[in-house]
């Protein structure tokens, strides 16, 4: 495609033909999907069914989870479909659906691990107005920006996308990625590629700071308080702080990847970088949540003895 025109199909140039391994590589991945679909579904039901977890942390917890079903959702059917197609096309209806899905669920991820780090903050620093200060309005009030935020952000860079005059259409990756579609527009994208660096820096920037300083008055907090209060604090930030790091590390990937030459890079390391921030985080965090925090263990535990009685 060289002429300006609103193309009606992408084509991912990342795929490779594997041959005899197709259908391994499609049962693994189905496999990786239904891990992430059961260990999500299981912590939101531990969650919703005992009164007993009915707490901020748990409420912020199941938000995560939630988001975890929808970004995975975003990616793996359509992946499945590509991985045993012979022709990577995808219509561009659905390739803007995707990059909603997907940007969405990274900027619900983020912003959802940030408020978690100010609840930490309210239970380790003021333990006695806690209730007073994290009350059910609040909880719902501070949920729903986490997930409305990124949702308007994400319309608006879509209907932006969807309005570009492309000269091409072929996406070095295996998922749609906003950016590469940009990239392949006829005119000058300034304004689609300022509104996404604000955006982008605004959500990142904002949770980051948020996070610091929750967690420099949290250690402040630790290093003078008792060991209970150190144990506490252990406790519920660990997971939480390595929830943080896993996302980041997979958010790093992708954009580097976005932004620089990475044609020296192996295929294979290439999508798997690519495919780590929509991967791992869905499958890590009910793991670390499920073994660190001990109401959500026995919970889990007990639920999972009942069903097989």
């Amino acid at each position: 495609m060289t002429n300006s025109t609103q193309t009606s199909y992408f084509m991912f140039a990342a795929y490779f033909d594997t041959g005899l391994f197709k259908h391994l590589c499609f049962l693994i991945v189905m496999c990786l999907y239904m891990l992430i679909i059961c260990a999500n579904v299981l912590l939101i039901v531990v969650i919703c069914v005992n009164r007993s977890l009915h707490e901020p942390m748990y409420m912020f917890l199941c938000s995560l989870f939630v988001n975890e079903l929808y970004g995975s959702t975003g990616l793996f059917p359509l992946l499945l479909l590509q991985i045993l197609s012979d022709i990577h096309t995808v219509s561009a209806a659905v390739c803007l659906l995707q990059t909603f899905c997907l940007y969405s669920y990274g900027g619900v991820e983020y912003l959802n691990l940030a408020v978690m780090s100010y609840d930490r903050y309210l239970a380790i620093c003021y333990p006695l107005q806690y209730n007073m200060q994290m009350t059910s309005h609040k909880i719902a009030v501070l949920i729903a920006l986490t997930w409305l935020y990124p949702l308007i952000v994400c319309i608006c860079m879509i209907f932006m996308t969807s309005s570009l005059q492309l000269c091409g259409n072929i996406i070095n990756k295996v998922y749609c990625v906003n950016y590469s579609v940009v990239k392949l527009a006829c005119f000058d994208t300034n304004v689609i590629n300022i509104y996404g660096l604000i955006t982008s820096f605004g959500t990142i920037f904002g949770a980051l700071i948020l996070i610091c300083y929750t967690y420099i008055k949290i250690l402040k907090v630790c290093l003078l308080g008792s060991k209970q209060t150190r144990q506490k604090a252990v406790s519920t930030c660990t997971p939480h702080l390595a929830s943080l790091l896993n996302f980041s590390v997979g958010a790093c990937f992708e954009i580097v990847q976005n932004r620089f030459d990475m044609t020296g890079v192996p295929n294979m390391l290439h999508i798997f970088l690519s495919l780590y921030f929509l991967t791992c985080p869905p499958l890590f965090n009910p793991v670390i949540y499920g073994l660190k925090l001990s109401k959500i263990r026995v919970t889990c535990k007990n639920l999972i003895l009942n069903v097989g009685c």
